[in-house]
């Protein structure tokens, strides 16, 4: 990839960020034809795109909040984001139980009428039908739930997805597609030529080589830090992004032992909670709280950890502690920030906005994981209405197949099962040929899986590795940590010497600590 960039006279498109956004962009680009680099300051998906509640998904909430344009889109986004990687997004139903008089003959009405207008929504792309549980049927959908003033339940369906590893995928479709993709590179300038933005200055981290590559079309999707990039072209433009921190926590499945997902419409303050399973755990979140920084590695506040553990608590059968916590992660959402005042993120717009500064600087920041796809169109939308690139037809993406992608009616597994093969794949032979395929380094994650990381899947580093080619961070953070060293030792192998093994081993380790509730933190 860095012979290409040195090579390349000039790229169509040079994207940066490698989150749900670039990567979308970048496959789109390739596909239609385009001369098409790409670069990630880190890893792809280390921000906000691994950082997601694994949903697939409309939005009821915005439907609630009446934005049914937004839902459509996102409904028929969420069809085809299903079709074209099935092994790792597949559809979920999801139960919204009914407590009390108050949830007989209310809730369970409003609700019902809520998600048979969303189903309805879908049209010839819904997942399942809505459908009124009562009592027994609603736990045995539901296993874990509070009994105690249950009252009945309503199911509907949408989609959950392993968010990192569906990253990867589009990074590595991109190259099939012809596309140049390069982790661990920064963009460190931007270079201009009669005013106008004609390429950057990029910097690999790992050498500290410094590369000019010209481009007609620079797009800017570096996700909640798109701000830092547009003052590089623009030093005095007004920020564009008001973050808003998103927090989950990972308990064992044992306290909701379900296949199917849980939705609490309404919690003390109004926000919406999930209890998701997912590889073999279940995830507990979110929340929606403002913040003015934007960390590479946000962390919960103790107020959020206290009020998803509080309002969960309140809807599963198990009690819960911050002993149960397996992993504790946040994520930085970039929402658009409002024309003119406010400051409450949960009603600042989800949708993404494309802005083109003066000097051609193309800026793409907003949206959601389900319409990545819909919003790489309307980026080169822009780029041809600016006459940055010339115009070619698209719709090349609607249908296209995720590497690894199993054929049209192929059976898999859910995503609720323990990791293992299944997540690769029509790659999972490949794997199991490599050497190592029968060393467990944790259950379901073998020696060759990180092998094949760093072979084709572009792993630098025992972070990539044990965070997003693998999630174990995610699923339980000190499980992962005891790996680090062999995970090192493997990669020291396939890197070559000029890995660090023993660094990249403590960087992860110290990383995973703070994946670590205080009170399962070492001494």
């Amino acid at each position: 990839m860095l012979d290409r960039l040195r090579s390349t006279a000039a790229f169509d498109v040079l994207v940066v960020g490698g989150g749900a956004t670039g990567l979308g962009v970048a496959v789109d680009a390739a596909v239609r034809g385009f001369s098409t680099l790409l670069v990630e300051r880190d890893d792809f998906a280390k921000g906000t795109s691994s950082r997601a509640t694994k949903l697939v998904h409309g939005g009821v909430r915005y439907l609630a909040q009446g934005n049914v344009s937004l839902v459509r889109e996102a409904l028929r986004e969420r069809r085809l984001f299903l079709d074209n990687a099935p092994h790792l997004a597949q559809p979920l139903p999801f139960v919204v139980p009914a407590y009390g008089l108050a949830g007989r003959f209310g809730g369970l009405p409003f609700y019902g009428i809520g998600l048979a207008i969303y189903e309805a929504l879908s049209g010839s792309e819904r997942l399942g039908r809505v459908s009124l549980l009562g009592r027994r049927a609603a736990l045995e959908a539901a296993p874990g739930l509070e009994p105690a003033g249950l009252a009945g339940a309503i199911r509907y369906w949408d989609g959950q997805f392993d968010d990192a590893r569906f990253a990867v995928a589009l990074a590595r479709t991109a190259i099939r597609e012809g596309a140049a993709i390069l982790n661990a590179c920064r963009v460190v300038a931007l270079v201009h030529d009669s005013g106008r933005v004609a390429g950057a200055t990029l910097e690999d981290r790992e050498t500290g080589e410094r590369i000019d590559v010209p481009a007609r079309c620079v797009i800017n999707a570096t996700g909640v830090w798109v701000d830092a990039l547009r003052h590089l072209d623009e030093p005095a433009a007004a920020d564009l992004v008001a973050p808003s921190q998103g927090v989950h926590l990972v308990v064992d499945r044992e306290k909701f032992p379900s296949a199917t997902a849980l939705l609490v419409p309404k919690t003390a303050d109004g926000r919406v909670l999930f209890a998701v399973p997912w590889l073999g755990k279940v995830i507990l979140g979110t929340t929606d709280t403002p913040r003015p920084d934007t960390p590479l590695e946000p962390r919960p506040f103790a107020a959020e950890v206290d009020f998803i553990l509080t309002e969960a608590g309140r809807r599963l059968a198990a009690p819960l502690s911050q002993a149960d916590v397996r992993s504790a992660w946040a994520g930085l959402r970039p929402l658009v920030k409002p024309a003119a005042g406010g400051s409450d993120t949960k009603r600042i717009s989800r949708e993404h906005t494309v802005e083109v500064s003066p000097h051609g600087l193309v800026t793409v920041t907003g949206g959601k994981w389900t319409t990545y796809r819909a919003m790489a169109e309307s980026v080169l939308d822009a780029c041809f209405t600016h006459g940055l690139l010339p115009e070619r037809p698209g719709g090349g993406t609607r249908h296209l197949r995720l590497v690894g992608a199993p054929p049209p009616g192929s059976a898999t597994v859910p995503l609720a099962a323990p990791p293992g093969l299944h997540l690769y794949g029509t790659e999972g032979g490949a794997v199991a040929a490599l050497p190592g395929a029968g060393r467990m380094l944790l259950p379901g994650f073998s020696e060759a899986m990180v092998r094949f990381a760093a072979r084709h899947e572009l792993a630098r580093t025992v972070e990539d590795v044990l965070a997003r080619r693998s999630r174990w961070l995610f699923l339980d953070a000190a499980r992962a940590a005891e790996a680090a060293a062999a995970v090192a030792a493997i990669l020291r192998e396939e890197l070559g010497d000029r890995f660090d093994a023993a660094a990249s081993a403590a960087d992860f380790t110290r990383l995973a600590e703070t994946y670590l509730l205080p009170s399962r933190r070492s001494p």
